[in-house]
C-alpha cells in the first residue's frame, strides 16, 4: 500500500491523519485474524510509531479491539458495520444473485461482482459452487486491476481521464513491474474490442483462468464489474472466449436490463482506443 501521494497530501481540504487511520483498517484482510503494529506498519509503509498511536486511536474509538497475549489487534463489529452498511446499499449485489447463480451452474465457474478499491477491485458478491473448490475467494477478497479479468474490465469501462488517472496509479504502485503489466492491458483492450469481454489465463494467478465484463449504472455510479472464473485447466483460453466470456456477457446484459444500467463503452467505443495494427494508443500520460 501506497503513502499518501504530495498533490493529495498538501490539498488543504485532505485530512492526512484519517488517511492514515483508514489505510490502518484496510491493512486487515479476509482470513487475517490478528495483526500486530510491525505488521500494519509493513502493510501500509507507516512508520511504526505513526501506526502505533492510530491502533491506540482505533482501539479507543472502538473499531478495532486489542489481543494482548499476543500483542495484536483484530477488528471489532464495529468496523465490519461499515462494510455490511456499504453491501446492504447496493442493489446490484442482490439482484445479480440469482443471475450468478445461473452462470455458476451452468459453467461450473465462480462467479463474482465487484468494484474498485484503489489498485484493486474487491468482491462483495459471490456465487461459488462444489465444483469451484480451487478458487478461495470469497465476499472482501482483492484481485489486482492490471493481471485480473475483472480488474481488465473495470479498467477498459472507463472514460479516458479516469482511465489515465488508474494508470498513472498502477504505475506508480508497481514501479518495474508495469511495463510488462501495462502490456497485458493492451491485450485485454483488444479482446475487449473485439469480444466484449476481458480474459486472463495465468496473468494473475498460474491456475486460473477467468472472463471479466463490466457494468455501470445510470444514476452514475460505478463501473462494477462481473468475473466467471475456475482453474485453467478447465476454463482455457478457448473455452474463455468462445463459451465463458459470451454466457457472462450475456449474464450483464441481462442484468443491464434488470437495473436499467447502461454499459459506457460497446466493442465500437473500444475500438477507437486501438492503433491500426491492434496496439492501444498510450495517449494517457501515465500508460506509457
Amino acid at each position: 500500500m501506497k503513502r499518501t501521494g504530495k498533490k493529495t497530501a498538501t490539498d488543504r481540504n485532505f485530512v492526512v491523519a484519517l488517511s492514515r487511520g483508514l489505510d490502518v483498517l484496510r491493512a486487515f484482510h479476509p482470513n487475517d485474524g490478528l495483526l500486530g503494529n510491525q505488521e500494519i506498519a509493513a502493510r501500509t509503509n507507516l512508520p511504526k510509531p505513526t501506526v502505533s498511536r492510530l491502533t491506540y486511536t482505533l482501539t479507543k474509538l472502538g473499531y478495532l479491539a486489542p489481543v494482548p497475549r499476543f500483542e495484536k489487534y483484530q477488528l471489532t463489529p464495529a468496523a465490519m458495520s461499515l462494510g455490511y452498511a456499504a453491501l446492504a446499499n447496493l442493489g446490484v449485489r442482490h439482484l445479480s444473485e440469482p443471475f450468478r447463480e445461473d452462470v455458476m451452474r451452468a459453467t461450473g465457474g465462480a462467479v463474482a461482482v465487484g468494484g474498485r478499491d484503489r489498485h484493486s477491485m474487491i468482491y462483495f458478491g459471490q456465487s461459488r459452487g462444489s465444483e469451484t473448490v480451487g478458487v478461495q475467494l470469497d465476499v472482501g477478497s482483492r484481485v489486482p486491476i492490471a493481471t485480473s479479468a475483472m480488474g481488465r474490465a473495470y479498467f477498459w469501462a472507463l472514460d479516458d481521464a479516469d482511465r489515465a488517472d488508474l494508470s498513472r496509479l498502477l504505475r506508480e504502485h508497481y514501479g518495474s513491474r508495469w511495463p510488462k503489466m501495462r502490456d497485458g492491458l493492451e491485450r485485454s483492450g483488444e479482446t475487449v474490442a473485439k469480444y466484449g469481454f476481458a480474459i486472463s489465463v495465468g496473468d494473475w494467478h498460474d491456475d486460473i483462468g477467468a472472463a471479466g465484463v463490466a457494468l455501470r449504472l445510470d444514476d452514475g455510479t460505478g463501473p462494477y464489474a462481473f468475473n466467471c472464473g475456475a482453474p485453467a485447466f478447465r476454463f482455457t483460453e478457448e473455452r474463455l472466449i468462445n463459451d465463458i466470456g459470451p454466457r457472462l456477457l450475456a449474464m450483464v446484459r441481462n442484468i443491464e436490463a434488470a437495473l436499467g444500467g447502461l454499459m459506457p463503452h460497446s466493442k465500437k467505443d473500444v475500438s477507437k482506443k486501438l492503433k491500426s495494427g491492434g496496439k492501444v494508443a498510450r495517449v494517457a500520460e501515465g500508460f506509457r
